[in-house]
């Protein structure tokens, strides 16, 4: 059995190869997914992972180097120990991993160890800290992050931690519920197979930045340029398009800090979650969710209400 205390005190020790070799077990297993088309517990089409609606699941959202809320949330939700007795549980993260935060290293050591330990059972989305070379955010925190704890062998890391970014996923669907993804909707989207092969398709087509980038608007009918620079601001019409275009009920993301950790809007197609407290956001609570799949779809009214745990 695996001892949890150790793999997060183990992330704070790590040296850079260790960090470097940890991600890349990672790596490794996201690309046997994608060569294969499947994981152990669920199908993979290119950046789309197809998760069946049986079990449960717990979804964190930004962590922005907060090792304090993911220390919380793995020991609160039990997910290691429901995964070691074989249970059918998912954990769903939806990007946005480091940067901003000061302990950036330390969150892709616990869930590169994550991915790699339980590879069925866990699944990392692409966020917009993530991204593609032409989509960088700014401030980009995270090489410097990596050259202030480990010098000059901060490059061997952050090589594989680049690897990593370009297999990592950027939707999940569980088919006739939740659609995640960590920013939004890709609005020009008419098929399935636009959302799975995103990431092929960019720059080309504007799938890819929008689902890491854009951000919902309740007033929209349709889209708008975002403030972000990149991405759309997307109204709920949009939203219940691609939803029904996929066979989803409600949309689950990221990518906007919200005071309460969790936030409904759009009528209820949409919820937005962040797992990160502290500067420089400054919201009160931090949340994630847990979702039993076997039950009907929630909305994002409900899902805030009986699905939220916030701390």
């Amino acid at each position: 059995m695996v001892s949890l205390n150790r793999i997060l005190e183990a992330s704070f020790k790590a040296p850079a190869w260790e960090l470097a070799w940890t991600v890349e077990k990672a790596a490794e297993k996201l690309s046997e997914e994608r060569e294969k088309g499947e994981g152990e517990f669920f199908k993979v089409e290119g950046g789309l992972v197809k998760i069946p609606a049986r079990g449960g699941m717990f979804v964190v959202g930004d962590l922005h180097g907060d090792m304090e809320s993911l220390s919380l949330i793995l020991e609160r939700s039990g997910f290691v120990e429901q995964a070691e007795r074989g249970e059918q549980v998912y954990l769903v993260f939806l990007g946005d991993y480091g940067d901003r935060g000061p302990h950036s290293p330390e969150i892709y050591y616990v869930i590169c160890w994550l991915k790699a330990e339980f590879p069925g059972r866990v699944i990392l989305l692409r966020g917009n800290h993530e991204p593609p070379a032409d989509l960088t955010p700014m401030p980009y925190d995270l090489p410097f992050q990596l050259q202030a704890k480990y010098g000059d062998k901060w490059e061997e890391p952050y090589g594989e931690i680049l690897e990593l970014h370009e297999l990592l996923p950027h939707v999940a669907l569980v088919e006739g519920k939740y659609l995640l993804v960590h920013g939004g909707v890709p609005s020009k989207a008419k098929t399935l197979e636009d959302l799975a092969y995103a990431h092929r398709k960019h720059p080309l087509e504007s799938h890819l930045e929008e689902i890491l980038w854009s951000d919902p608007d309740d007033l929209l009918d349709g889209t708008a340029p975002s403030p972000r620079g990149a991405g759309l601001l997307f109204g709920p019409k949009v939203t219940a398009k691609i939803l029904s275009l996929v066979g989803a009920k409600t949309l689950i993301r990221g990518h906007e800090p919200t005071p309460l950790g969790v936030h409904a809007s759009q009528q209820g197609l949409t919820l937005t979650l962040f797992s990160r407290k502290g500067p420089p956001y400054f919201n009160e609570q931090a949340a994630y969710l847990k979702i039993d799949l076997e039950k009907p779809a929630l909305n994002a009214y409900q899902l805030a209400s009986q699905a939220a745990v916030t701390f």
